[in-house]
């Protein structure tokens, strides 16, 4: 044998060990921790002392440790800049004493030689430059000594809380990851998702004696002192240490066969005793699925549950919860405790592949329920009731919902494939739909390939690679290899893409022995799809068909089928299920019946479905208008809409109302992402005894950015909006009742919390007029907490051949002859109504003389917060009109902005009339800005998540 070929032999095993000592040697970093809460203070006095090991074959100058707690010290932060976008300013308006901070008063080595150190651009993360360089496999001891401010739990649930407790999470620096040759370097968003190095850990935390103590790690001893208590905590291979204290002891120790469990979670209407047997069933679960718990024992918190319930019907109020207390109870321990397995045993990069943990964990709550609650339904004993047990909806069982809710955001292209970073995906993605689709995914692929090989690709992935520093690829191997077919799709589709999955039967043909098919694939996404003959209500053939990559041809046996139906079991996370099945009992049974339903349900695909609910609106012409609202709109987004609406006008004692027809078709995730067609009439009244009636084709084209927690959106739109006015024999009219005019908008906005940037040019065309105008708006939250505002309007007439003012620009209450606002009363020039104001046009609050421009218009909007909500505000313009001079015009006021947008009472104190708030009736000189639109008003709460 070659020298050579001896050396590789002794070279092979020394490979080996080097690539097992990067996957185990993680525990060599040490981490000794001395730490005092102060009471009084909110702050933690720590002395930490860190034994850094090089693990990686790069010589190191510079090494970064998280500082997470210092993401709550100023509006700059990655975590600010994260809740603005989420339309979240508790962070921004608090006052200094309420944020948390990190004061690093020293970092020394272990010569007590003093370290460079700084703040990367999160400012949560710290860079410590070595006075020397650290070789492979070599290790560094730190000292450092810092002061941690905890926040209030008002921004997260972490820090201090009313009530004297604290939630310790994320409180001391930790090592940051190298691998790969580079730095994973995040901050704090809010995301549950800190990567940081593995340490043995020890902690001798002081705290005051009223309080109990919980942690994930392991509590070796608790010493009182007067007026203090020491807690000595260990943690060996473990990734950070939470401490929760409470005034009151919270936390019970179940001792099961299969795991110590510490938790506070509790069901108030569900006996104790039981509550222990739940547990003993959940651990006793999660031990057959996963194997063995490596630690001591495993911390299942309510706070923990509480970032991360179970969304949806089980968040409702305790009175009308639909669900027995044994599920409920079991479902919320259940959901918590398997995120707590993960976080703590699972070291993947949490904030780029999320997905695994999030597959393992809905699939394993996915099957619990079908091993322990397979009749469960989703809406639980509701779905019994009169009057709710016709819905489809209380048809679905409750593994449903994952499928029901991913699909929430897919028919809303608002889908995000499951490997997006975690920081790049929208909230309802974040915390919902891409955690049900990731689980809903080992579903489908256990339905294709065979739930044993799943079960066992889940336990065995689990066992291997416990503790160790991990990647996604080490559990697709896993499942690859426990896989007699071809399951690439899965990663490089499902996985890898936001493509929909969508099959149809396009045609069927039977015999006497065979039934022949064709399945379409209406997407071109490639991915297997399940077949299956019913007969009645029970499932007589089964069928799964790969490689349709468009049309396919398939002829299957004879089993007595009645229908065939591609899906049937709900697994595949398909985009539209309308065309998902053929009856094989003729023509004329294949149509689908109408089905009539009272309130919105969720889509039956068996039925073409007509909601109605009751509704109402008021103006002060037509009074209260109760009607009926029909619609084809189901709790999923879908392409075509219809919405008819017929209301009676108990004033005027006559039949109002609206309708639309809407086309919306998406293209892609950006650029040119959407086109909406859409056909709108109304009629109401403007007048007593006189009815508007308008008619609007239009068309819609949408722009928006690849990153889709932008708020910048573009908008082109044209319509046609034509106007039919039935008048009052004692009404005369300036122009002619019927009219209509082409308008095409230009519409850009950045709807921001903190930086709010708007802008659109708009072109009207009639065969009376031609008018060009553009309007511009900023809103901007400064770093002392003022408010300012600035808007600016621009309108031109290109031609203008009315004898009236209904067309001009207007100062400060436009005629909307468009009809595009919601005036109460849209006539007034006296009285309540008279008084409210739609910010347009001119945007001026006080009413001059002479507040028409038939030539052109240009005025500018400022406003500037006092205190608070109490703003100051100042309009100045310029007026022109044919045939005579140009004029100044300006006013000046308070503004109380209570809700921007939608509630908000102006004040004029001096304007081109004076002194006003020195004048007669000055309480019919207030205006006010109010939103009755319940669509609208929900839109301020569930922004935040879209």
């Amino acid at each position: 044998m070659s020298e050579k070929k001896v050396a590789n032999l002794y070279l092979l095993p020394l490979l080996i060990a080097s690539i097992l000592l990067a996957d185990l040697g993680y525990s060599q970093h040490i981490n000794t921790i001395t730490a005092t809460l102060e009471e009084e203070t909110q702050e933690i006095n720590i002395q930490q002392e860190f034994i850094y090991t090089n693990h990686t074959n790069f010589p190191l100058d510079t090494l970064y440790f998280n500082d997470w707690a210092h993401a709550y010290s100023n509006k700059n932060t990655a975590l600010a800049k994260r809740f603005a976008d989420e339309f979240k300013k508790s962070l921004h308006l608090a006052k200094d004493k309420e944020r948390g901070a990190t004061e690093i008063f020293s970092i020394v080595d272990d010569e007590y030689r003093a370290l460079l150190w700084n703040r990367t651009e999160g400012r949560d993360i710290v860079r410590i430059i070595l006075n020397s360089t650290l070789k492979p496999q070599s290790s560094v001891k730190i000292f450092i000594t810092y002061t941690v401010k905890l926040p209030p739990n008002r921004y997260t649930p972490y820090g201090y809380d009313p009530r004297g407790g604290y939630y310790l999470k994320d409180w001391y620096l930790t090592p940051a990851v190298f691998e790969r040759g580079k730095w994973e370097l995040y901050s704090n968003k809010n995301l549950e998702d800190l990567y940081t190095d593995i340490t043995d850990t020890n902690i001798n935390f002081t705290f005051p004696d009223s309080l109990f103590l919980g942690t994930n790690l392991n509590e070796i001893s608790v010493t009182q002192f007067p007026n203090s208590q020491n807690a000595s905590i260990r943690g060996k291979n473990r990734l950070s240490c939470d401490i929760i204290l409470n005034p009151n002891k919270k936390f019970i120790k179940h001792v099961t066969p299969h795991l110590i469990v510490v938790t506070d979670i509790k069901a108030n209407k569900y006996d104790e005793v039981l509550q222990g047997v739940s547990i003993n069933r959940v651990t006793k679960f999660i031990h057959e699925n996963l194997g063995d718990f490596p630690y001591e024992q495993l911390l299942v918190s309510e706070i923990d549950f509480d970032k991360n319930p179970l969304y949806g019907l089980n968040q409702l109020p305790s009175f009308i919860r639909p669900y027995t207390n044994q599920f409920q109870f079991e479902m919320k321990f259940l959901k918590t405790a398997l995120r707590s397995y993960m976080k703590e045993t699972i070291f993947l990069n949490p904030r780029k592949e999320k997905w695994v943990t999030d597959a393992l964990v809905n699939y394993l709550m996915i099957k619990y329920v079908e091993d322990f609650y397979p009749n469960q339904k989703l809406l639980g004993k509701l779905a019994n009731v009169w009057g709710v047990r016709s819905f489809h909806l209380a048809e679905m069982d409750f593994n449903e919902q994952y499928p029901f809710l991913y699909m929430f955001t897919a028919r809303r292209n608002l889908d995000q494939a499951l490997i997006t970073p975690n920081d790049s995906l929208i909230k309802f993605n974040q915390k919902i739909a891409n955690t049900y689709k990731a689980g809903l995914g080992l579903s489908y692929l256990a339905a294709y390939i065979g739930k044993e090989n799943i079960d066992a690709s889940v336990m065995e992935f689990y066992e291997t690679y416990k503790l160790k520093r991990v990647s996604s690829l080490y559990f697709e191997n896993i499942l690859k290899r426990n896989s007699d077919k071809d399951i690439d799709w899965f990663f490089k589709t499902y996985v890898g893409t936001s493509k929909r999955i969508d099959y149809k039967i396009k045609k069927v043909r039977k015999t006497e022995d065979s039934i022949n098919l064709i399945l379409k694939n209406k997407t071109g996404t490639n991915v297997p799809i399940s077949l299956f003959g019913i007969n009645k209500d029970s499932v007589v053939s089964k069928y799964w068909f790969p490689d349709v990559e468009s049309e396919k041809s398939i002829t299957i046996p004879r089993k007595g089928e009645e229908r065939l139906v591609l899906n049937y079991d709900q697994k595949i996370p398909e985009f539209n299920q309308r065309d998902n099945w053929k009856t094989l009992n003729g023509f004329f049974s294949s149509n689908k019946k109408i089905k009539l339903q009272f309130f919105k349900d969720s889509e039956d695909p068996y039925y073409n479905q007509i909601f109605f609910m009751p509704i109402a609106n008021f103006n002060i012409y037509d009074g209260l208008t109760p009607g009926i609202r029909f619609t084809n709109k189901t709790l999923l987004e879908r392409p075509f809409i219809f919405d008819i609406a017929p209301q009676y006008a108990l004033l005027e004692q006559s039949l109002v109302g609206y309708g639309r027809f809407n086309y919306r078709k998406y293209h892609g995730k950006s650029g040119l992402f959407v086109t909406n067609y859409a056909l709108g009439g109304s009629t109401f009244h403007f007048q007593e005894n006189s009815r508007y009636s308008t008619i609007t084709p239009s068309v819609t084209f949408g722009w928006r950015p690849a990153d889709l927690i932008s708020n910048h959106r573009n908008t082109l739109v044209f319509r046609y909006v034509n106007v039919f006015r039935d008048i009052d024999e004692n009404l005369e009219l300036e122009t002619d009742p019927d009219y209509s005019v082409l308008n095409v908008r230009f519409n850009n906005f950045n709807n921001g919390i903190i930086d709010y940037f708007a802008w659109f040019a708009d072109a009207q065309h009639s065969a009376d007029f031609s008018k060009l105008a553009f309007n511009l708006e900023y809103r901007k939250l400064f770093q002392n907490n003022t408010q300012f505002n600035i808007r600016f309007f621009a309108g031109k007439f290109l031609r203008n051949k009315t004898d009236s003012d209904f067309f001009s620009f207007a100062l400060d209450r436009p005629t909307d002859y468009l009809f595009d606002y919601n005036y109460l009363g849209r006539s007034e020039d006296s009285g309540i109504t008279s008084q409210q104001i739609i910010i347009a046009e001119g945007g001026f609050k006080s009413q001059l003389e002479n507040p028409f421009a038939n030539d052109w218009m240009a005025t500018t909007n400022l406003s500037f917060s006092l205190w608070r909500w109490i703003e100051l505000y100042g309009d100045a313009g310029l007026v022109k009109n044919k045939g005579v001079n140009t004029r100044f015009v300006y006013d000046s006021g308070i503004r109380l902005n209570l809700v921007t947008d939608f509630f908000e009472l102006y004040f004029p104190l001096y304007s081109n009339n004076g002194w006003e708030i020195a004048q007669p009736n000055y309480d019919e000189r207030i205006r006010f800005v109010v939103t009755l639109s319940p669509r609208t008003l929900i839109g301020l709460f569930t922004r935040k998540w879209f």
